[in-house]
């Protein structure tokens, strides 16, 4: 039997996609693209925003009607959170929330018996232990996500994540050290640790972030450990001395901004203010040499008024990110943000996420220009067409190199001759 999936979402959707199929791949299943014919369809959902909600339900109903024989799966964050419209979607023929993807090769052998459909969403409950969620592989071969977090307890007056991920739990530092082991056996030389709230991770334990890294790092076949997505009041001055202590330690730092507006923040329940962000910016370049700083900004929040988005622009370009996710608020069902009133116009919240993209990408722009001329060092991940390879550098900078030669997996050192907005070409050094 064939089964493919399409994942929506964050790298933690990633790395749970990942799981599941190594649980597929076990019991005898080929893998395929969710391109090609297969049995089943599995669509791995994200929830963040409507957005996201709307690309599932568009999902779900496009492998139904491109696959009207095929079991069509539907998991992840949407149903969880929202299990009343996951269940709406009668296209899917098995429902099943994130907290059941363990379930997953046990509910399609129900289903294969009982061809009946199966829903099956288990709330998430305070004092969950983490789901031993491990992985042996990653599809890009070179650099794998490995999940060591899940859940928040942040409460975000925007966010939905607390509904749809539970609480704070992490994974033991010993299931960490078994799982890098056979991923470095299995020829990843990159590790990405991923989490919903990643910071928090080891709260209430005896260990915390800074710990993970150091056992990525002292598996000898492992060069390099990067960190996913950061909350800033998390980042202590201690954290960043220990970092800086693991030579694998990649100083990319990307770290949740969200409005570079005090008032603005205050309403989004977020813990710090805007000059305490930038304090910290000025930390983790002092620290790290060559250090990137990256974020997320959400436009046209309940009450931004255009002076609040114009600080937050001028915050932006003061920061001077090397790449901004730009997004425009969503309002979630639930959420207190919810019962502030979404009272932003859509072209509004377009025309000022227009405006914040268009500065960063300019600020991006003259970072890579500053770059040409340089020496890097470059570990390549795939060819993205015959003799041109891509790899990142430490700090994440996308390079692209011509390469008569297989390179993949090679850390290389390269002079950078070119750049645009998306990223760098470079020549090898002989």
């Amino acid at each position: 039997m064939k089964a493919a999936f399409y994942t929506l979402g964050c790298k933690v959707n990633q790395a749970e996609t990942e799981y599941m199929s190594e649980i597929l791949e076990k019991a005898g299943f080929e893998i395929v693209s969710s391109s090609e014919e297969a049995d089943f369809y599995i669509i791995n959902s994200c929830t963040v925003t409507a957005t996201a909600d709307r690309k599932t339900r568009q999902s779900v109903r496009r492998f139904r009607r491109n696959h009207p024989s095929s079991v069509i799966i539907l998991t992840g964050c949407m149903p969880q959170a929202f299990p009343k419209e996951a269940e709406s979607l009668k296209e899917a023929d098995i429902v099943l929330g994130n907290r059941n993807d363990g379930d997953i090769l046990k509910l399609i052998n129900q289903y294969n018996t009982e061809k009946n459909r199966i829903l099956k969403i288990s709330s998430h409950q305070s004092g969950d232990k983490f789901q031993n969620c491990s992985i042996a592989k990653f599809s890009e071969r070179i650099r794998a996500f490995v999940k060591i977090e899940d859940g928040c307890d942040r409460f975000c007056s925007y966010c939905i994540i607390p509904t749809s991920r539970g609480r704070v739990r992490s994974k033991s530092p010993e299931n960490l050290k078994e799982e890098i082991r056979l991923l470095a056996f299995n020829g990843i030389k990159e590790i990405v640790l991923v989490g919903i709230n990643l910071s928090a991770y080891g709260k209430n334990e005896c260990f915390n972030i800074v710990d993970a890294v150091r056992i990525c790092a002292e598996n000898e076949n492992i060069k390099r450990v990067r960190l996913g997505s950061l909350e800033p009041d998390h980042i202590t001055d201690d954290i960043l001395k220990d970092l800086k202590k693991i030579e694998k330690f990649c100083p990319q730092f990307h770290i949740s901004l969200q409005s570079g507006c005090n008032r603005t923040l205050r309403n989004m329940n977020r813990h710090y203010t805007a000059e305490e962000y930038m304090e910290l910016c000025r930390k983790i370049r002092k620290t790290f040499v060559n250090a990137s700083l990256t974020t997320d900004v959400m436009v046209g929040f309940c009450g931004e008024s255009e002076a609040d988005f114009n600080e937050s622009l001028e915050f932006v370009k003061k920061a001077a990110f090397e790449k901004v996710h730009v997004f425009p608020y969503s309002e979630r069902s639930t959420t207190k943000a919810s019962l502030m009133g979404d009272d932003i116009p859509k072209k509004e919240k377009e025309r000022r996420a227009e405006i914040m993209i268009r500065e960063s990408e300019k600020i991006r722009t003259d970072y890579f220009n500053s770059l040409i001329g340089k020496t890097v060092c470059v570990l390549v991940e795939n060819e993205i067409m015959e003799g041109i390879y891509q790899g990142y550098t430490e700090n994440y900078t996308p390079i692209r190199i011509k390469s008569e030669k297989n390179i993949i997996g090679d850390e290389i050192n390269v002079i950078i001759t070119e750049a645009n907005v998306e990223y760098c070409s470079a020549e090898l050094l002989f």
